[in-house]
């Protein structure tokens, strides 16, 4: 189970626990704990990618359900 159903507040942003696992994920990772790199530094690296992938679709799913919403109004 993701990390954020976990004691935390609902977030209200869209794809909201994704991306919180994924912050979690790269603050946990030994790039940042050993080697003190910045979280943006170690996901161009490719740390939590399976995690940045999802997030990404997440995000264009939301997008693609916006312009679907928006061409209905249109017709």
């Amino acid at each position: 189970m993701p990390k954020y159903y976990e004691d935390k507040e609902e977030d209200g942003r869209a794809c909201g626990g994704v991306r919180e696992d994924l912050r979690q994920c790269l603050l946990e990772s030994p790039c940042v704990l050993q080697e003190n790199k910045s979280p943006k530094q170690c996901l161009m690296e490719g740390h939590c990618r399976s995690l940045q992938m999802t997030f990404f679709a997440c995000k264009r799913s939301v997008v693609s359900l916006c312009g679907n919403f928006f061409l209905l109004l249109a017709w």
